[in-house]
């Protein structure tokens, strides 16, 4: 099983060399419970949370027996790789052989430091929090039709009547605006009842629409 590091454009790569004997990750839903009045308490399930794991190793300075591969850099080396990934505030990725986890991740938290035993090995411990990337989607509305176009089709599923009686103070304009709303085509109201002149109608006319 081996332990890998690398920065979030993969130009830069670290292996473990010694790994972990063993790691913790953590997983849950976050779930809400609440209480509701003659139901007594509920678990409303949630989204899935970001995973967490832990590791702890440290960093040799001798190339010792259980090491898992030679040439590997210096501690402090292996310190300055991780510190600066940390700094530059982009995640970095996990991956664990035999296993299924390869993950994007952030630094949350790095702890080092030496041991009085005076071997200049570095001791450390990692805690990585999964990254998800946040996709912004957009959605683009279009229309067929123009607003003029979505006014007259309104107008033309009005349920226009088959006449209608002139009013005191009617004109053909304000009747074709009111039921074939558009005044424009008060011609065609005009033409319809054999009206010469639009200009002469009466109360009481009878008009078909």
């Amino acid at each position: 099983m081996e332990f890998w590091l690398k920065n979030y454009n993969n130009t830069e790569t670290l292996q473990l060399p010694v790994p972990p004997s063993s790691f913790d990750i953590t997983q849950g839903n976050l779930n809400t419970t609440v209480n509701i009045q003659d139901a007594g308490e509920i678990n409303l399930i949630g989204k899935e949370k970001l995973a967490t794991i832990t590791l702890n190793s440290f960093f040799p300075k001798e190339a010792y027996y259980f090491c898992q591969y030679s040439g590997f850099p210096s501690p402090y080396d292996c310190v300055s790789r991780i510190e600066s990934w940390r700094k530059s505030g982009k995640p970095v990725r996990l991956i664990i052989t035999s296993t299924d986890i390869n993950i994007s991740a952030s630094i949350e938290r790095f702890q080092y430091g030496e041991k009085g035993e005076g071997t200049g090995d570095v001791y450390f411990t990692l805690e990585l929090k999964e990254y998800r990337q946040i996709t912004a989607q957009t959605e683009s509305i279009t229309s067929s039709t123009s607003p003029s176009q979505s006014q007259n089709s309104r107008s033309s599923d009005r349920n226009v009547p088959s006449s209608y009686t002139v009013k005191s103070g009617d004109t053909l304009w304000a009747i074709a605006k009111r039921f074939y709303g558009n005044g424009a085509k008060y011609p065609t109201l005009a033409a319809k009842n054999n009206i010469k002149n639009p200009s002469l109608i009466y109360a009481g006319q009878v008009l078909k629409l």
